[in-house]
């Protein structure tokens, strides 16, 4: 909710809400209780983590705004200008457009995103 939109959210309405707005209080989308894949798990079929990830990339294809996954226990810390990753040794995921996924530790600076510009509803070609 503190995110400029509900476009990354885990849990898509089923029916067309009056908007995707939220409060906007960081200028980056926020994906809570992200969850990755887990390598050593054999799985026949698209596991919840990976149609995640695919839905971010796809997100980003359309949108140049950071996503910060959150996994379970951690939480973004904000002390005035100052913003920082809090939370248990999962850490989370940084997700931009055009690069791969960057893991964050707790305690990680995330101050640099209080200065993104969104933009949203432009596509990669658009963005180039």
């Amino acid at each position: 909710m503190a995110c400029p939109t509900l476009r990354t959210t885990n849990d898509m309405p089923i029916v067309q809400p009056p908007t995707f707005e939220a409060l906007d209080l960081v200028p980056f989308q926020i994906n809570p209780h992200y969850l990755d894949a887990m390598p050593d798990t054999p799985h026949l079929g698209e596991s919840r983590a990976e149609c995640l990830e695919q839905c971010l990339e796809q997100f980003l294809e359309r949108n140049d705004v950071p996503v910060v996954g959150l996994r379970e226990g951690t939480w973004p810390r904000r002390e005035g200008p100052r913003l920082t990753l809090g939370g248990i040794t999962a850490g989370a995921l940084l997700f931009r457009r055009g690069q791969a996924p960057e893991e964050l530790a707790p305690g990680a600076d995330l101050s640099d995103l209080l200065r993104e510009r969104c933009r949203f509803d432009v596509s990669t070609t658009a963005a180039a």
